[in-house]
């Protein structure tokens, strides 16, 4: 396991719960791409602006990783509604490049 990377997906999570975005934005590649079950997301500023509106807060619950990648399996706090999701964080260089992140959305879209 090479926990730096690790640290540095782990990193980002911490400073997304702080809600210091600069400091998470700093993780992230300045051409990073999310891929979500509702949406797609281009370049790291992009991706933060919509953090700073959501304030999602993250518990990691379990970590695995495959060379520079990680994946984490957490509950994700997203307003009234938590819930139990899957990220995947390729990692190059010490900068998440990209985030792929699988949840079930029937609880969100009933709200």
């Amino acid at each position: 396991m090479n926990s730096k990377h690790q640290n540095t997906a782990e990193q980002f999570i911490q400073y997304l719960n702080e809600e210091n975005f600069d400091m998470a934005e700093s993780c992230l590649d300045p051409d990073f791409t999310f891929t979500g079950v509702l949406g797609k997301r281009e370049g790291a500023s992009v991706y933060i602006q919509d953090m700073k509106k959501m304030k999602f807060k993250y518990e990691i619950l379990k970590t695995f990783t495959a060379g520079e990648d990680v994946c984490f399996w957490y509950m994700i706090a997203m307003g009234e509604q938590t819930i139990e999701s899957s990220g995947w964080y390729e990692i190059k260089n010490e900068k998440i490049q990209s985030l792929k992140v699988l949840f079930d959305p029937r609880p969100l879209l009933k709200e």
